[in-house]
């Protein structure tokens, strides 16, 4: 029997392929909250006299575990380098910007030189400008050339929303330089009558890595003006260029360089990012190139007070008699309500699509019952929302019309939502990176700023809020890529031989593996090899063999069965568990019922509906071993890292109530198993160290699946990644090993380097485990040390005692930390 905990994102297209801060206790104030938001009067309350209304009630104060107090701090400023042109300046000043931060000149400076750079320093520093001085002036340099279309840039933002924003900054920075700068954004929004215009036009063109691989590579000779002509191109928040993503980003961009050799260009790549660890080295495997860092930020930033808030445990009982603590949805609702109410700008960031939707309807339940007006100050934003949705949402939000968003990550990265006075983090969002990017949010203009991060009931939330050293005191992690990986690389060298003949000369610029990967890839009769490269050999277009945000396959419509509307869309690794049918689908406030799933024609068809529960999908998992590429003894046991088959089939979804998660019954359903070929960390153990941890027969199943859940809970503190990104299987005995065996697994095909670090990390790892666990107040284990959501059998068995005991004795001869 297996035990599982799984990733959503499961596909296999191809087969196998060989600050410092200052803790400080906020008191807490006994005013009051008022009933409406206040007038704009002359002064703003502090971050900590936000937090005190808050926290006015006892048990308000009681969900507080710990208070971050991140002083001001004063700006240094320089001069632009004398190379930037004196209307460039200009338009600068006019925004108000009188000189720049060192770092903004120093990465200037860098830029013209012709020197590849990336810009990490905080949240609203001005990479903005650091970036966008260099550019303009050599736009306007290329205007006054008297032939040809002049200079032209190239801007990637990783969503549509921050691709849309920043075109709305440059437009307003370059209005006063007229005609000759010409920003336009070209996305899968752009109107079908304006992309000529842009690509025989534009002289700034903002996109996506998507519409990178997938409209402009391959239609290079409709770009070739724009390519030949491109000096810079602008690659922003890059720290989220990780994992499969990463990769997928990191051969993209190889596949750019090669077409603009070929274009006689050489563009300078410029990047950005608020959080990332050893910049320079994350740059260079992004883009392949030498990059240098400018990371020491100059700016100024006004006080932040970061709270950790734990919701408190109800009357009710869940699985196994485990107590069960308020949801972390439930409470930020709750603190978004009171934040609106106070007139405090607010964005609540949510982990899920259905939870962004969850928190604004609960919001305006609440708000209406205070003022009718308050309702439309609230709003919810994310993915699979239609273009015209997500840009009135990103007006409201500039104009001050929104008081209130619950949103996803697409709001998390650079967008300017200047003016916002707080930011309520709904659940750790992985990594401590995005943590602070999220939280940087608020504060925007060098005001205070509150940040409230909400803990989920998970072990690695729980954790985090009675460890708060583990977020304030160790710096953001490494970004993990591997460009290397034959599951990302194969697709991208049949793209880049459709877009040119590849030949052995290129071969080099796609890395090491590229060489093996030819004979393979003609074998399958993609590439056909002749004199002048290999050559693409299918009518179809290569660029769609891959979906470089690893999630595969055609994207499922959701339609309103009665009226044929096009509500949105879910990636199709997903749909199995979100659209299923029964499934409780939310958009735009509403809520309705899964009618059917059709698998062939990607639909899922809906009906408006109020039911008063949420669904949850459950699964059934088993790994094979594929191979083993490292094996270590842990005492008797063994360590491994290597490749594995994981099948995976969902095979029922639960019913819960909305607030409690309490389960009101379950539904069978009827889909097929997915295959995904990954990378994996496993360890085993043997009958001695049972014996030594006194586990009996009937514990084992228990301990293994107990330890299996809190691993995979713990590991984003120790991989760039997020709990979802990975998953796992525990046996009592796994045919491959012969012996109990736990597997943790990344949830993309080939791997994402999860697992790797993981196997790198195991004993600090696994000892976080085994504390995460001892140390919580739960008898037999609960949601906050062992138990998952996503547990595709029902955290059955559990043994919480027996996981550390076994946990204790594994660690007793773990081998130093490995390399």
């Amino acid at each position: 029997m297996a035990f599982n905990h799984l990733p959503t994102a499961m596909h296999d297209a191809l087969g196998p392929l060989s600050v410092t801060p200052v803790t400080h206790s906020v008191p807490m104030a006994k005013n009051l909250r008022p009933r409406r938001p206040p007038g704009n009067g002359p002064t703003r309350p502090s971050p900590g006299e936000v937090l005190d209304r808050l926290a006015t009630r006892a048990d308000r104060a009681a969900r507080i575990t710990h208070t971050e107090h991140l002083p001001p701090r004063p700006g240094r400023h320089a001069v632009w380098p004398h190379r930037i042109r004196p209307e460039v300046i200009n338009a600068i000043r006019l925004t108000g910007v009188e000189h720049p931060w060192t770092h903004q000149a120093e990465a200037a400076g860098h830029a013209l030189d012709g020197e590849s750079v990336v810009i990490a320093t905080g949240t609203a520093s001005g990479k903005s400008l650091a970036y966008l001085a260099p550019v303009l002036t050599t736009l306007l340099d290329g205007a006054e050339a008297p032939n040809g279309r002049g200079a032209t840039a190239l801007y990637l933002a990783p969503t549509k929303a921050l691709a849309a924003d920043q075109c709305r900054a440059v437009k307003a920075l370059a209005k006063p330089l007229g005609h000759r700068v010409r920003p336009a954004v070209y996305d899968g929004d752009t109107p079908v009558e304006e992309r000529e215009w842009v690509r025989q036009y534009a002289t700034y063109v903002l996109t996506n890595p998507d519409m990178l691989h997938r409209g402009i590579l391959p239609s290079h000779p409709r770009w070739s003006s724009f390519l030949r002509s491109l000096r810079y191109v602008v690659i922003d928040e890059c720290h989220t260029y990780r994992g499969v993503f990463g990769s997928h980003v990191a051969q993209v961009l190889r596949r750019l360089r090669r077409i603009c050799v070929r274009y006689g260009a050489d563009p300078v790549f410029l990047l950005a990012s608020a959080t990332a660890a050893d910049p320079a080295v994350a740059a260079h495997r992004l883009t392949g190139l030498p990059v240098v860092e400018v990371s020491d930020d100059a700016s100024p930033r006004g006080e932040l007070v970061f709270a950790l808030w734990e919701p408190p445990l109800t009357e009710l009982r869940g699985e196994r008699g485990a107590p069960v603590r308020r949801t972390a949805t439930a409470e930020t609702a709750d603190l978004l309500t009171d934040l609106t109410v106070q007139g405090v700008r607010t964005v609540a960031f949510v982990r899920s699509r259905r939870g962004a939707e969850l928190i604004s309807v609960i919001a305006k339940e609440r708000l209406a019952e205070v003022d009718r007006s308050l309702p439309r100050r609230v709003a919810a934003y994310r993915g699979g929302y239609l273009p015209e949705e997500r840009r009135a949402l990103e007006n409201a939000l500039h104009s001050g019309e929104l008081l209130g968003l619950a949103a996803t990550t697409a709001l998390e990265l650079g967008v300017d939502v200047s003016g916002l006075d707080a930011v309520v983090i709904s659940g750790y969002p992985g990594t401590r990176a995005s943590l602070w990017q999220q939280a940087g949010r608020a504060g925007r203009a060098g005001q205070g700023a509150l940040a409230v991060l909400v803990a989920r009931d998970d072990p690695l939330d729980t954790f985090l809020v009675h460890h708060p050293e583990a977020l304030f005191r160790q710096p953001v992690e490494s970004t993990v890529l591997d460009p290397d990986n034959p599951y990302v690389l194969a697709p991208h060298l049949c793209a880049a031989a459709a877009e040119l003949p590849l030949t052995e000369a290129d071969l080099a610029l796609f890395g090491p593996a590229a060489a093996g990967l030819m004979p393979q890839l003609e074998g399958a009769r993609l590439l056909r090899r002749r004199a002048t490269g290999w050559h693409w050999t299918r009518r179809e277009r290569a660029a769609d063999l891959t979906d470089i945000r690893g999630e595969g396959g055609r994207p499922v419509q959701i339609v309103e069965e009665s009226t044929g509307r096009l509500l949105g869309t879910v990636d199709e690794s997903a749909a199995h568990t979100s659209v299923h049918e029964g499934a409780v689908h939310l958009h735009q406030g509403r809520t309705y019922l899964v009618r059917r799933l059709d698998l062939e024609d990607s639909v899922a068809l809906v009906e408006d509906a109020v039911p008063p529960y949420s669904t949850t999908a459950r699964d059934t998992t088993s790994v094979s071993v594929l191979g083993t590429d490292i094996e270590v003894p842990w005492g008797d046991g063994r360590l491994c890292y290597g490749s594995v088959e994981v099948t995976h089939q969902v095979v029922s979804f639960l019913r819960r109530k909305l607030m409690t998660g309490e389960v009101l019954g379950e539904t069978k359903l009827d889909l097929p198993p997915r295959i995904l070929r990954t990378r994996a960390v496993w360890w085993t153990v043997t009958e001695s160290q049972l014996d030594a941890a006194r586990i009996a027969p009937e514990q084992l199943g228990g301990a293994l699946h107990a330890a299996e859940h809190a691993s995979i809970g713990l590991l984003p503190l120790f991989a760039t990644c997020d709990r979802w990104d990975i998953g796992g299987v525990s046996v009592p005995l796994h045919p491959d090993t012969g012996l109990p065996t736990v597997f943790v697994y990344d949830g993309h095909p080939g791997g994402a380097g999860f697992a790797e670090r993981a196997f790198h990390t195991a004993r600090t790892w696994l000892d976080a485990t085994r504390e995460a666990i001892e140390v919580c107040e739960c008898e037999a284990g609960c949601p906050s040390c062992v138990q998952s959501p996503k547990c595709g059998n029902g955290n059955e068995p559990l043994h919480k005692r027996a996981a550390v005991r076994l946990l204790r004795e594994l660690l007793r001869n773990a081998p130093e930390p490995l390399r």
